[in-house]
């Protein structure tokens, strides 16, 4: 399977790669002197190859979809209405794209769910929509794609036992 895919169902829910690698960027930008975009998009459509993240991506995402329809049973169609802030099952699903690279994705994670920042507060805050896992989603693949370029970082400290 390939990330074009995801990145459709990102797309069709109007998210882009670049939008997401905008995120990736603030957050490795303080760590790496002279760090590219290019290269926070490429690490976005890295996370994206890895299969897990996709069938994540894809179950929070249909699962926002047929909220917006009406479709899901009581009473999680109520919950997704409200947003409950006790649900929790979002937060959950995206920690486990984050884990994909290692615990600073989780603490990359924690900080983009408390401050929501660019996208991912737009699809927190967007009326007549339901976005209860994808902004969760798309902070959980900013947080991987982050830890990825953490984790590459050629300049980062190595240290050998004696």
């Amino acid at each position: 399977m390939s990330y074009q895919l995801a990145e459709n169902w990102l797309l069709r829910r109007g998210v882009t790669l670049e939008q997401i690698a905008d995120i990736v960027y603030d957050l490795q930008l303080p760590y790496h002197e002279g760090l590219q975009p290019e290269a926070c998009l490429e690490s976005v459509k890295a996370v994206l190859q890895k299969r897990e993240v996709q069938y994540t991506l894809f179950t929070g995402v249909a699962l926002d979809e047929l909220a917006e329809r009406n479709l899901l049973p009581e009473p999680l169609q109520s919950i997704l209405n409200a947003d409950e802030a006790l649900y929790g099952v979002d937060e959950t699903m995206a920690l486990g794209i984050t884990s994909v690279f290692g615990m600073i994705g989780l603490t990359s994670f924690g900080y983009l769910d408390k401050v929501k920042p660019k996208v991912i507060g737009t699809l927190n805050n967007t009326q007549g929509r339901i976005h209860v896992f994808l902004d969760d989603l798309v902070a959980g693949l900013a947080a991987a794609a982050s830890a990825r370029i953490a984790h590459k970082d050629d300049n980062a400290a190595t240290y050998f036992a004696n």
